[in-house]
């Protein structure tokens, strides 16, 4: 039993690590520019098919095809930025309708592209670190999403904190008019938000590929993980979702590890709905001054 917790708190901790990119970079667009982004699963898909198009189709090395998929998906972040949502701006709702748009019209090129059947990305190591304790082991594949999680999110915790430009995101996100009256470019924050929130998506995505199976609709799940995560970690708060993450992926994992994944969708929703009774703005969430 001890080694069946062990390994499965292992696979917990992978689990939060990909979904802290995912919903980090949800908080990102919604607390710079207060636009619910629906299409984020779907960056996430095609950071996912930078990898499949790269890696195992053109065969360049795993590293490459990670970070052309976080440049692209980034720079598709920026245009959807200028092209969707900054004429939307004072139209929350429009924004929306807008991403599911995007959202739609992402699924069927990638269809048309590679078709509706699951890819599957061979992995680039089938190797396993034993922790000496029976046989519970890391898979390298895993570890190395684990490694990445922390390294881009400490980079971006640097970032926000001892960069003019991170000042400029944390200004706009706390008071949007007060910090363009100080000076700071609006348009200039988005870009630079809508690229980090979607590179880190797009990141999440080619990282996990080799591990999961990659098809046009693999958004749907992400996104919904991804709201319940912001919300249960408080809408605006990138501690929040870090600790809501780990939170649910633990959780999701147990669940699903001793009974089925259903049952841990539902236990995710519970969670979800218990933090909102007791907190209802989340865990590290505050309320809104009239």
């Amino acid at each position: 039993m001890l080694e069946l917790i062990l390994q499965t708190s292992v696979n917990a901790i992978y689990a939060a690590s990909f979904m802290a990119l995912v919903a980090v970079g949800l908080v990102m667009i919604f607390g710079v520019m207060r636009v619910i982004n629906f299409a984020h699963g779907e960056l996430y898909m095609l950071g996912s098919y930078c990898v499949v198009f790269f890696y195992a189709d053109q065969q360049f090395p795993i590293l490459v095809a990670t970070c052309i998929g976080l440049v692209f998906v980034g720079v598709t972040g920026i245009l959807m930025e200028r092209a969707l949502f900054r004429p939307l701006r004072d139209n929350p709702l429009g924004g929306l309708i807008a991403s599911i748009g995007f959202l739609l019209c992402a699924q069927a090129i990638i269809s048309m592209g590679f078709g509706v059947r699951a890819e599957h990305v061979p992995p680039t190591t089938q190797q396993v670190i034993g922790l000496g304790i029976g046989s519970v082991a890391i898979p390298l594949q895993r570890l190395y999403v684990v490694i990445a999680a922390v390294l881009l999110l400490t980079a971006l915790y640097v970032f926000l904190r001892h960069t003019r430009f991170g000042w400029a995101l944390r200004a706009c996100a706390q008071d949007a008019k007060a910090a363009a009256l100080q000076g700071i470019s609006l348009n200039q924050t988005a870009r630079i938000a809508m690229f980090i929130g979607a590179a880190l998506a797009g990141t999440a995505g080619a990282l996990t590929a080799p591990l999961v199976r990659v098809y046009p609709y693999m958004g749907h799940s992400v996104i919904v993980t991804a709201f319940i995560i912001i919300i249960v970690g408080g809408i605006g708060s990138l501690e929040g979702a870090i600790v809501a993450a780990i939170l649910y992926a633990f959780v999701h994992t147990f669940v699903t590890t001793f009974a089925d994944g259903v049952t841990a969708d539902i236990v995710g929703l519970l969670l979800m709905l218990m933090v909102l009774v007791v907190r209802p703005n989340g865990l590290f969430g505050t309320r809104e001054r009239a």
